[in-house]
């Protein structure tokens, strides 16, 4: 198979899911192809008793998974809901590849997203040919999964403009999709669910309404608890990265994936690691996903405008860019932090001067 820049996760991943069902004894409810707790094995990473490594897809509180894959077992939709950066959709998508080995039946959420993609649209020129038919009905990602019992995903559901949004009730608590112009109904199938993305922290949210809300049962996705934990996460996801866009490897590079984190960890917290100086704190989220960025177009630049190792000038403008989103206040916090905490910190003068280079 020709090489792809971004495999699906079942495709990523389908030597480890293939292991996991091969000693997988536990019950799986109808039309999932691993049990639960082969699931969360999946998520969290594991080895297996014949010596397959099933490598961590998510760090972070097992209870939270073991939550999330639960309630997908009953007939509640999942939200997971949190912050920018916390691998919402990240989570999403290997919870579909692991439950029904197809994490491609997928709602974008925009402002423009219209109703057809939750609910079915039409070929017009057999619809014109023809007139309304079932060979001109076009299925939506959340139609299919409900014919086939598989997994839909709907990606930052409250971008959705709200009307649109509601078009989830009749599917979420009924279980059936009606098709008005043909006289006719779509009822889901055992192995149906949807997991759908959500963050209220960005601007053009639009709140989901409570009788939606209803529908769903809400798992809360945090931040890293611990800088070690986000330090693993980034490296992890940096090398995955890295080894597609073909840029050097991660080891090289943990000095400054950790310096990385030090300072959006601070500047999100608004203060240092040792409790001592209080920080302001930038308008952007600084997340872990941003990290992630800033790392690997560092990475892109030491390989191929450097000597092939990461250095502080290779991400300085990065951290400039995710830091400075206001061009006034923004700027300022960044001043003051690299005056107040980077220029007195120890080993962290080529930093310092890096940083000061691109911040003018």
């Amino acid at each position: 198979m020709t090489e792809l820049l971004r495999p699906h996760a079942e495709q990523e991943y389908a030597d480890e899911l293939a292991a996991l069902a091969k000693v997988d004894d536990r019950p799986r409810p109808p039309r999932w192809r691993l049990s639960p707790w082969a699931v969360v094995t999946y998520l969290l990473g594991d080895t297996l008793a014949d010596g397959t490594v099933i490598s961590p897809k998510y760090v972070g509180p097992r209870r939270l998974v073991e939550v999330a894959v639960a309630t997908l077992v009953t007939d509640r939709a999942l939200l997971l809901l949190g912050v920018p950066g916390t691998a919402k959709t990240w989570v999403s998508e290997h919870l579909a590849a692991a439950i029904c080995g197809d994490s491609t039946l997928l709602v974008q959420g925009t402002s423009g997203t219209p109703e057809e993609a939750i609910r079915y649209g039409w070929n017009y020129a057999r619809l014109l040919a023809e007139g309304p038919t079932a060979a001109a009905l076009v299925s939506s990602p959340i139609m299919t999964a409900m014919t086939d019992g598989r997994i839909a995903r709907i990606e930052e559901l409250t971008r959705i403009p709200s009307d649109v949004q509601d078009a989830l009730i009749t599917v979420l608590s009924e279980k059936t999709l009606p098709v008005p112009e043909l006289g006719t109904e779509v009822q889901a199938v055992p192995g149906f669910n949807v997991i759908a993305t959500a963050n209220d922290r960005d601007r053009g949210v639009n709140e989901l309404s409570s009788a939606l809300r209803r529908r769903f049962n809400t798992v809360v996705l945090p931040l890293p608890a611990s800088a070690e934990e986000e330090v693993e996460i980034v490296a992890r996801r940096v090398e995955q990265l890295g080894r597609s866009l073909q840029l050097p490897e991660v080891p090289a590079a943990v000095a400054e994936i950790r310096r990385v984190v030090t300072v959006f960890r601070e500047l999100r917290t608004g203060g240092t690691e040792d409790g001592r100086t209080k920080l302001k704190s930038p308008s952007g989220t600084l997340s872990t996903a941003e990290a992630i960025s800033v790392l690997t177009s560092g990475l892109a630049l030491s390989a191929h405008f450097g000597d092939g190792v990461l250095r502080p000038s290779d991400i300085a403008a990065g951290i400039l860019g995710a830091v400075i989103r206001d061009p006034v206040s923004d700027r300022v916090v960044w001043v003051e932090y690299l005056e107040a905490v980077v220029r007195e910190r120890d080993g962290w003068a080529d930093f310092y001067r890096a940083c000061r280079e691109v911040t003018g």
